[in-house]
C-alpha cells in the first residue's frame, strides 16, 4: 500500500508524493454535497477514499459504517471538499493514502498534475506516465482512482473531447466540470 499527499510546486501545479504507510484503522464521514452524499474513508492517517452514493467496488475494505466526524483528517477533507464546491478552493492539501498498484499510483499521480478547470484525454496521460500505447489500462486505472474530485479523474475526457465513465455518473462528471469552468477566473 502507498501513501500520497497532493503537494503543490511554485507554480501552482499538483503533483503526487507516494511514500509507504502502514495498514490501519479506517474512519468515516459524511459530507453532502451537489453531486450527491459523499463517504470520505481514511484509512493509515490519510484519505483514503471519497465515494459517491452509489458507489460499487472495494476502494477500501470493509466499509467502515460507524461515522467518526472528529478525525483531523476527515475533518480537514470535509473543510476543503465544501471550499471547492463553493467556487473558493482549486486545490488540495489533504493526506492521502490510495490503495492500488504502482502502476494504479503512477496513473493517479499524473490525474493529481492536471490544473484546476482544465482536461486531458487518456492518451495525454499514458503519455505523460511513458506509457504512451497503454490508454485502456490508463482508462482502468482512472475508473479504479478512489478519490474522485481531490485526485481529479473528473478532468480526463475522450480523446475527441467527449465525456467518458466516471464513478459518481456522467451528470456528476458533467457538474465538477462546469463548477471548474465557472470558478476558473480566480484559479
Amino acid at each position: 500500500m502507498m501513501k500520497s499527499e497532493i503537494m503543490t510546486s511554485p507554480r501552482g501545479r499538483a503533483h503526487a508524493s507516494l511514500t509507504s504507510a502502514r495498514s490501519g484503522a479506517t474512519a468515516l464521514a459524511l459530507l453532502a454535497s451537489p453531486v450527491g452524499e459523499l463517504r470520505l474513508i481514511v484509512a493509515d492517517d490519510g484519505l483514503a477514499a471519497i465515494l459517491f452514493p452509489d458507489h460499487h467496488g472495494a476502494a477500501v475494505s470493509p466499509v467502515p459504517t460507524a461515522v467518526a466526524p472528529d478525525h483531523p483528517v476527515l475533518r480537514l477533507a470535509q473543510q476543503q471538499l465544501a471550499e471547492y464546491f463553493a467556487g473558493t478552493r482549486d486545490q488540495f492539501t489533504i493526506p492521502l493514502s490510495p490503495r492500488g498498484t504502482p502502476f494504479q499510483h503512477r496513473v493517479w499521480g499524473a490525474l493529481a498534475t492536471i490544473p484546476y478547470a482544465e482536461t486531458r484525454s487518456y492518451l495525454e496521460i499514458a503519455r505523460q506516465i511513458g506509457s504512451p500505447t497503454a490508454m485502456r489500462a490508463v482508462g482502468a486505472a482512472n475508473g479504479k482512482n478512489p478519490l474522485s474530485i481531490v485526485v481529479p479523474c473528473h478532468r480526463v475526457i475522450g480523446a475527441n473531447g467527449t465525456l467518458t465513465g466516471f464513478g459518481g455518473g456522467l451528470d456528476a462528471k458533467r457538474w465538477l466540470l462546469d463548477h471548474e469552468q465557472r470558478y476558473r477566473s480566480w484559479a
